[in-house]
């Protein structure tokens, strides 16, 4: 009997990012899933060999909407009920996928125009990668800024294609109408090459991140999304609650947009 909400799908390609904590992986996609960049889906594991999915967690997306396959993204809790199971996954396994799509860190929260922040901590930096490999997010803003926080610079996953996409756009646009990427990798625990050993709701509330970015933090010409952990998400978003960013409602436009990444 087929499963209505589920499917069981195939894992593809595992890409270790840092030994025994961060790795991603590809899978086979569902017949007629779709979603909208920065949406997530619920990966399902069974609770014993053979049975029925029994545990599920959320992860957003790493590909963009027309690919093939679909992208993972995780980082491994020692002790966890789901991840340590994930990481042993290799090629030819199985897991399952929920039909649906869910999430709201998309980009019709917002009007177009302006310049488009995109503040990430640790694995939040999923949703927007999956962002950036769609022509309408770079069609759509000025500037794109996007702001990855870590602890350790070998934590910086993806680092590479996010800096071949700051030069060139990984979708099919035209350079004269496409946005301009910034990418700034910050580190808590080690200093980097041009940018600060620091918090980023630090930077946030000193101004310092404006001057890296070379942009303002301005509600009437900056969107903002924000991902990551909560003790980020509450203190960030707080910061910027004060400058006059806010969430949309219902039929309203915002300037902010905020997922919690656990």
């Amino acid at each position: 009997m087929i499963n209505q909400k589920y499917t069981r799908e195939t894992v593809t390609h595992v890409r270790q990012w840092v030994s025994d904590k961060l790795f991603s992986f590809t899978t086979t996609r569902p017949d007629h899933f779709s979603f909208i960049p920065g949406q997530f889906a619920r990966l399902g594991l069974p609770t014993c060999e053979g049975g029925a999915p029994q545990v599920w967690r959320a992860y957003s997306m790493v590909n963009g909407p027309g690919q093939t396959g679909l992208e993972f993204y995780s980082i491994l809790v020692p002790g966890g009920e789901f991840t340590p199971r994930l990481a042993k996954l290799v090629p030819g396994d199985s897991l399952y996928i929920d039909r649906s799509a869910f999430g709201f860190l998309t980009l019709d929260r917002f009007e177009p125009g302006g310049v488009l922040w995109l503040i990430a901590t640790g694995t939040g930096v999923s949703a927007y990668l999956s962002l950036l490999q769609d022509a309408n997010t770079w069609l759509s803003y000025q500037r794109i800024i996007l702001v990855h926080g870590v602890r350790h610079a070998a934590e910086l996953a993806y680092r590479a294609e996010i800096l071949e996409w700051a030069a060139r756009p990984p979708v099919s646009v035209d350079p004269k109408s496409a946005a301009q990427l910034r990418y700034l990798p910050i580190a808590t625990r080690e200093k980097l090459p041009d940018t600060p050993q620091e918090r980023l709701t630090r930077l946030i509330e000193s101004g310092q991140l404006e001057t890296l970015a070379d942009s303002a933090l301005d509600p009437k010409a900056s969107k903002v999304m924000l991902c990551g952990n909560p003790e980020m998400l509450h203190e960030a978003r707080g910061l910027l609650t004060k400058r006059g960013f806010a969430v949309g409602r219902r039929g309203i436009p915002g300037n902010m947009a905020v997922e919690n990444y656990w």
